[in-house]
């Protein structure tokens, strides 16, 4: 709730920014044709459709602006007097690049004091709204919305300082759950039944096996940790600096898919999923027809996965088995089936560790053989994708039995949304140990980026061509 409720305030600057750019160049028209005009009359003719065109293009390209000084930034404190000099920087910017374009046009638009006036009024609306968003996240917090509920570990300065900071000041949006002077097996005890939302290491001389230890919890339970030493660096894919207190604070980065990543990443599922469910639909229509033709109902098979932050969810895939062999709560028999399933896994597996594969399969059908072979039987998880429990890229998600043989560090993988596809995939699939996959999932995860998206989704259609990995 916590994570939501902060990019929920951060995407709603945009929208907050653009009315008050509008606004400003608006404001500043009427000052120069119904204020101004009695004592200087305007010399030029300027309709004001022509020129809310004009001062909506120009507002758009000043968000792009606004973004690159780091003003939808995600997550931390934001200090104000920080806040609103990158606005006055940002806008400036955009003021400067205005003057260049009437420097070089001055015929297509005349009045310098509408800029003028356009950019002093931007730099005041876009700091008023971001006071009233400051509000509404402050009264928010107030409420229970969006605060962080944290455990703070240690007993020293540090420590104790941050804990009155908190209690002091509710609208930084903190509550102390709970204070450990240090973390063993009995407080794990303790927070793995706490619902928390972010781990404060402070306590600088903490040893390493107690600091291995928390990254481990925090690992598994998938919480922030923030600790006031540069110990973790080597465990972080980015450190994310930050002040409470006083005290210096980082932050460990799990993966870049927080904040914006997420939002990208998650308007590019819908979209691919839309596009591909299109462009493969007949073959999603001839799956369907000769999967009932061999076997009958049901077609699609509701398969048990372990997805994002360990929640379970059915994945679509069609039913390539016979029907007594399939496992789940659309079929009868299960027991059997499980006992059939353990009697092949231990005389034809052929992989070792949690997960296993099957090689050479008795309970396929024959259709479902080549709909394996070519991977359409994985198409209706595209639905999965629209809906929002899959992605289109990103770690293979697998059965809770299998998920229950994890170690804690292969939990690392829950972090982000399943895929259909995923970097494991294009790299071999099924012929990798499930330690080199988790390898090459825990890479992506850590040094996610829309070009490794692109990347992967390219090579996918090759990789299943020449049948790679597939059983």
């Amino acid at each position: 709730m916590r994570r939501s409720a902060e990019l929920f305030f951060t995407v709603l600057r945009v929208p907050m920014d653009f009315l008050a750019l509008v606004g400003a160049g608006a404001l500043a028209y009427s000052l120069r044709f119904e204020t101004f005009a009695e004592i200087r009359p305007a010399l030029f003719s300027l309709p004001f459709g022509n020129y809310l065109a004009l001062v909506t293009a120009a507002s758009a390209a000043w968000l792009l602006i606004f973004a690159m000084a780091g003003l939808y930034t995600v997550g931390g404190t934001r200090k104000k007097f920080e806040e609103f000099k990158k606005i006055f920087l940002a806008c400036s910017t955009g003021f400067a690049g205005l003057l260049a374009i009437l420097f070089f046009s001055r015929e297509f638009f005349a009045s310098r004091f509408i800029i003028i006036a356009a950019w002093a009024l931007a730099i005041f609306l876009v700091s008023c709204g971001r006071l009233l968003i400051h509000a509404l996240q402050s009264a928010s917090q107030r409420y229970g919305f969006g605060v962080r509920s944290v455990i703070v570990i240690g007993a020293d300065r540090e420590a104790k300082a941050l804990v009155e900071e908190f209690r002091r000041r509710p609208a930084l949006g903190y509550r102390v759950l709970q204070v450990f002077p240090l973390f063993n097996a009995s407080s794990e005890k303790i927070m793995a039944k706490l619902d928390i939302d972010e781990v404060i290491l402070a306590k600088p001389e903490t040893p390493l096996k107690e600091v291995h230890a928390l990254i481990d919890f925090a690992d598994e339970h998938h919480i922030p940790l923030k600790y006031s030493a540069d110990m973790f660096a080597t465990h972080a894919a980015e450190l994310e600096f930050s002040t409470l207190a006083g005290i210096p604070l980082m932050e460990i980065k799990r993966t870049r898919l927080e904040g914006w990543g997420r939002v990208y990443k998650r308007i590019f599922d819908i979209l691919g999923s839309l596009l591909l469910i299109i462009l493969t639909s007949p073959f999603l229509i001839l799956g369907a027809l000769l999967t009932l033709f061999e076997n009958g109902f049901p077609v699609i098979y509701l398969n048990e996965r372990v997805g994002l932050r360990g929640h379970i969810f059915n994945t679509l895939k069609f039913r390539t088995m016979y029907k007594k062999y399939c496992i789940g709560k659309q079929f009868r028999g299960a027991t059997e089936a499980l006992q059939f399933e353990a009697k092949l896994i231990e005389e034809r597996g052929i992989k070792e560790g949690p997960i296993y594969k099957i090689k050479n399969d008795p309970r396929i059908t024959h259709i479902g053989r080549i709909l394996r072979k070519l991977s359409i039987d994985e198409l209706p998880q595209l639905f999965n994708v629209l809906r929002g429990n899959m992605s289109l890229i990103g770690p293979r998600p697998h059965q809770p039995r299998e998920v229950e043989k994890y170690d804690k560090h292969h939990r690392k993988v829950f972090t982000i949304k399943p895929g259909i596809t995923g970097l494991a995939q294009i790299s071999g699939r099924s012929d990798l140990s499930f330690e080199d996959e988790f390898k090459l999932d825990s890479y992506y995860i850590e040094r996610w980026s829309m070009k490794l998206d692109f990347i992967i989704l390219f090579k996918t259609p090759f990789v299943v061509l020449f049948s790679r990995g597939a059983y």
